[in-house]
């Protein structure tokens, strides 16, 4: 339903699509490296499906707070109970994060993770909080640059790992009408079958071309490897990418959607959305 009201609000404010002229030999070479590039980075287990989302290194402006909404729904996914993790298949995921500015430099998440789906899987999932920094604008500095903490517990129904730690570096860069954010990330589980596996590798990677003032399109991965020194073998690595598209109607809102395959049966087809608003 969600859905339907985003989709049908839209096309009552903008009465045509956007196609990217692929005959234009620039916007075609632009598509093709960003391509390549997503591919190229398939040899980086995928952040959980609360929260997917690539990070800007933008933090949010001083004094103001951004409530967003993290929707998606697994289409394909696990059937059955594995480890004690209820199955995937045909649940939504429905995550509140609010996140205000506290100075240029500072600001501070909040999330609320929330499940919805049949044979005792709607319930409250957990909650995280998350400090970021970035390097200030007068620094002049030719990428955006900040690093996120995101620390909190879930249930073990949910996730295997109850107590983490994620320490996600952003760097990101707009050449023209292209944007590309990588996110070298690394987690820690404090209680759970990994906590003694050290650190975990699980990169995020965001490439999209500007197609026209209100509509960007692009590629998101997400992968994780295991731990950083001594990768998991590549059948149980996780990897998910996406096609993804970003609407720029209006400054105080942000919105994003889009349809991701997984390698591994929990996460096999994803459709997510983000919709937010600053204050």
């Amino acid at each position: 339903m969600l859905w339907q009201l985003f989709f049908l609000s839209y096309l009552q404010n903008y009465s045509c699509i956007f196609i990217p002229d692929l005959t234009n030999p620039i916007m075609f070479k632009n598509l093709l490296i960003l391509f390549i590039f997503l591919i190229s980075a398939l040899q980086l287990k995928a952040q959980a499906n609360y929260e997917i989302q690539v990070y800007g290194s933008e933090t949010v402006e001083k004094g103001h707070t951004m409530l967003e909404l993290h929707s998606n729904s697994t289409l394909s996914g696990s059937k059955t109970i594995d480890d004690g993790m209820l199955p995937t298949n045909h649940v939504w995921h429905e995550t509140i994060e609010i996140t205000h500015g506290w100075t240029t430099w500072f600001e501070t998440g909040f999330y609320i993770f929330n499940s919805v789906g049949s044979d005792g899987r709607t319930a409250y999932v957990g909650s995280h909080i998350r400090p970021r920094v970035a390097a200030p604008e007068e620094w002049k500095w030719p990428v955006g640059v900040s690093v996120s903490f995101e620390f909190g517990f879930q249930k073990a129904a949910f996730d295997p790992n109850t107590t983490t730690l994620e320490v996600r570096p952003i760097l990101d860069k707009k050449i023209g009408k292209t944007y590309i954010s990588f996110n070298p990330t690394v987690e820690k589980s404090y209680k759970g079958p990994d906590q003694n596996a050290g650190l975990i590798w699980s990169p995020n990677l965001k490439a999209s071309y500007d197609v026209s003032k209100v509509v960007a399109l692009g590629f998101e991965y997400y992968g994780s490897t295991g731990p950083f020194f001594t990768p998991d073998p590549w059948k149980e690595q996780d990897h998910q990418l996406f096609v993804a598209a970003d609407l720029n109607f209006s400054a105080n809102w942000e919105v994003n959607f889009g349809y991701g395959i997984g390698s591994q049966p929990a996460d096999k087809s994803i459709i997510k959305l983000i919709v937010g608003r600053r204050f």
